[in-house]
């Protein structure tokens, strides 16, 4: 196959030329075909003899419209002028059935014995990398698209579960789909099941967001026929995808017409309304424009609205039902806080405040009877849970204690043992906290305070000259854990002397305890503004108090005493307090310093 001076032979060459894998095309130094080997016919659709003499570039060098290349652009002939190789990805080659195949090329000047002869392109098909990079790219896309909504869907689950309320839940969510998802957003909700009657909540734009909220307020009730699409969305719970051609239509009730408004006033060419809704309830409908002309949604898109409204729907379902547990719960804790005795001129008052979260109500009680021996009862307690059935709960074990405390004159002690039997053997009643107290003395006074604490707050005297001392004995288990778990636990009775004219008050853990304050905080705040109000009356002291602190989160319940001044007795009135609004008073501290404790008598007595 090699000649005497070691070249190698024309025919070998040829055979070569013909069986490479690549199309190969030779031109002369003007351009036109010399050569062309057969996968370079086969890739280019046309005939060899059909090819050669034709100027290159003019037969197959094309634009993506199809349009020929000017001369003065085509990278293959620029080698015949500069003499330099050359290689491209984005050139075009016409094939003979008029499509266009993509290639990769290689052009390199051809020169015989020093002289130059012309050029070699050599070219391969590129269709499947390029379909391959451009679905790469497709995909990439989408992913991108899939991973922003997924951002936004997340960022609106966050809203919808952290949000304190349904309308503060509503208008940020009409926030964060505006830009995002349209141009304005709107939501429309039922007010009244009965009469139809619709409100618009909050309507938010990226243009005029004055002239938005001037389309807030109450809209007409809900027809009981209509064409209108976009209100049939409230009656089918489905989301509907409203085009020009939908938008063109005549409105054909008042409410129909207040839809059409939001478009009249913001524009619109498009917009899909969905459903705020659960399996069990419509509760309104969300509509999200786009003002392009050009613009549409996506059916990813409408899904994605579907699903977010689906979900504030609900998040709405779920605050209706805290509401009505809410509701049952309260109603069921004040029909248990009976009217207070009032006896030997101790004046009693009492407040409960439930807690500003559903979630968050339940056992709080407060209660104060009559033994069978004239004696005095004040009871403060807190059952474990914050539900219904803790408020269930509640009402068993406060009847239990009135049962077992009314006829017995035995010590606090004992009835709270037998409470805490009663709990374990009798009730599915959680552990719960407890003061049980005595008010015993003779009409007129001296009186004294005798009790047992079951892991409840200290109860907290008060003074008449602002000295306050909580009362730390008598302290024990929680009921419910000690028989239970068969420690043979007790609670110890105390005694503590009830100066005149001096305010007891027993109160539970929402009074002092929160999830932004600790409890030793809670008790020194207590400390101070009860200190501070320890010459108002006894229901202005409540009432002040509770104002003063602003207890937030858990209910409330509290239970105050006042002790007359000695010699107060039946047919006798009790003087006014004569202590005033005087810091500098004895005994007094400045506004907000501690105050010293009163020297109260505080023993305990073994059970």
């Amino acid at each position: 196959m090699r000649s005497e001076d070691g070249l190698l032979e024309i025919g070998f060459m040829r055979t070569v030329f013909d069986s490479l894998g690549a199309g190969v095309l030779v031109t002369d130094t003007t351009g036109r075909l010399t050569a062309c080997n057969p996968r370079a016919a086969q890739l280019l659709g046309r005939p060899r003899d059909q090819m050669l003499g034709h100027d290159l570039h003019d037969l197959i060098h094309r634009r993506r419209d199809g349009g020929t290349v000017p001369r003065s652009e085509c990278g293959l002939m620029a080698v015949l002028d500069s003499d330099v190789p050359a290689e491209g990805t984005d050139e075009l080659f016409l094939r003979g059935d008029g499509s266009l195949v993509p290639v990769i090329w290689a052009a390199t000047p051809l020169r015989h014995e020093g002289r130059s002869e012309g050029a070699v392109v050599v070219f391969h098909d590129f269709s499947l990398h390029r379909d391959a990079a451009e679905q790469t790219a497709a995909y990439l896309a989408a992913l991108e698209g899939l991973t922003a909504r997924l951002t936004m869907v997340a960022e609106v689950s966050t809203v919808l579960i952290s949000a304190s309320d349904t309308p503060q839940m509503l208008h940020r969510l009409a926030g964060l789909l505006v830009p995002d998802m349209g141009d304005w957003a709107a939501v429309d909700l039922r007010t009244s099941e009965q009469t139809g009657e619709m409100r618009r909540v909050v309507v938010r734009t990226s243009g005029d967001q004055r002239a938005a909220d001037e389309l807030t307020g109450l809209l007409p009730p809900l027809p009981e026929s209509t064409r209108s699409a976009a209100i049939q969305a409230l009656r089918s719970a489905e989301p509907v995808v409203l085009d020009a051609e939908a938008l063109a239509e005549q409105p054909d009730s008042q409410l129909a017409r207040a839809h059409r408004d939001l478009f009249e006033r913001l524009g619109g060419s498009c917009a899909v309304v969905v459903p705020l809704h659960t399996r069990r309830k419509v509760f309104g409908a969300l509509t999200v424009a786009r003002v392009d002309p050009a613009a549409s949604y996506t059916e990813a898109e409408v899904f994605v609205l579907s699903d977010l409204a689906r979900r504030a729907g609900l998040v709405m379902e779920a605050a209706e039902l805290f509401e009505q547990q809410r509701h049952v719960a309260e109603t069921m804790q004040r029909q248990l806080l009976t009217p207070l005795p009032q006896v030997d001129h101790l004046t009693m008052a009492a407040r409960y405040r439930p807690a500003e979260s559903a979630a968050e109500i339940g056992g709080d009680w407060y209660d104060s009877f009559l033994l069978s021996d004239g004696v005095l009862t004040m009871v403060i307690g807190d059952v474990v849970g914050h539900d219904l059935k803790a408020a269930a709960h509640m009402a068993e074990v406060r009847n239990m204690l009135r049962a077992l405390a009314w006829d017995r004159t035995e010590p606090p002690s004992l009835i709270i043992r037998r409470l805490d039997e009663a709990m374990t053997h009798t009730s599915d009643a959680p552990m719960a906290t407890c003061v049980f107290a005595r008010i015993e003395g003779p009409e007129g006074g001296p009186r004294q305070l005798r009790w047992v604490n079951a892991g409840h707050p200290p109860p907290l005297l008060v003074t008449a000259d602002g000295r306050t001392s909580f009362l730390e004995a008598g302290h024990g288990p929680l009921l419910g854990l000690s028989s239970a778990l068969h420690l043979g636990l007790g609670w110890p009775d105390a005694r503590a002397d009830l100066p005149p004219r001096s305010t007891l008050l027993l109160y539970t853990d929402g009074l002092v305890e929160s999830r932004t304050r600790d409890i030793e905080a809670g008790l020194d705040s207590l400390r101070r503004h009860a200190s501070a109000l320890a010459d108002r009356d006894i229901e202005d002291f409540l009432d002040e108090l509770l104002d003063r602190i602003d207890p937030s989160g858990d209910d409330v319940a509290l239970l105050a005493l006042r002790v007359p001044q000695t010699g107060v007795g039946a047919g006798d009135d009790e003087a006014p307090l004569q202590h005033a609004h005087n810091p500098a008073a004895p005994g007094r501290g400045a506004p907000g310093s501690r105050v010293e404790d009163t020297p109260v008598r505080d023993t305990s007595e073994p059970s």
